[in-house]
């Protein structure tokens, strides 16, 4: 997995994290500062660079803030640390909805969870009470450290993007 180095805003706060090679075209066209660095250089063969492992822009970006974060698998994989809200395995991860669409579900914060495909396919179009199998945590909307997660998320190594269907 490529190197990724997290941005912070002019006033400190973290906004995103983006590549080594993004980070360094920040740094070198005067856009960010380097505030945290590795031991080791990134080197060419002319010349040597800091290998950046924080940033700061270096003017404010307004990032708009509203109260509804838009939803999708990776944000709701990292909200339940990447783990099956019925039996907790890690493997083969899909979205699941408590409440069915079929059953007038929607797909919103409070009504999607993780789960591994065999749970998904073992609770169907049925109700949590029909079969028995209720989210160990209720779903509920991320706070927002967990978009930060998201932007360079902690995978099991038993995780297969390919596998996992929604």
């Amino acid at each position: 997995m490529a190197q990724q180095v997290l941005v912070l805003n002019a006033t400190f706060e973290p906004i995103n994290v983006c590549s080594l090679q993004r980070a360094v075209v920040l740094v070198l066209k005067d856009k960010a500062e380097v505030l945290e660095r590795a031991n080791r250089a990134l080197r060419s063969s002319t010349a040597s660079f800091v290998y950046p492992l924080v940033i700061r822009l270096v003017n404010y970006v307004r990032i708009p803030r509203n109260d509804k974060r838009k939803i999708s698998r990776r944000a709701v994989f990292a909200r339940d640390n990447y783990c099956c809200q019925y039996c907790g395995s890690t493997a083969r991860l899909t979205v699941d909805h408590v409440v069915p669409k079929s059953r007038g579900g929607r797909s919103s914060w409070d009504n999607v969870v993780t789960s591994c495909a065999p749970c998904n396919i073992r609770k169907a179009d049925r109700l949590p009470d029909e079969i028995g199998m209720h989210p160990h945590r209720t779903p509920r909307a991320p706070a927002s450290d967990v978009f930060i997660a998201v932007a360079a998320p902690r995978r099991p190594k038993s995780w297969d993007p390919y596998i996992s269907t929604a």
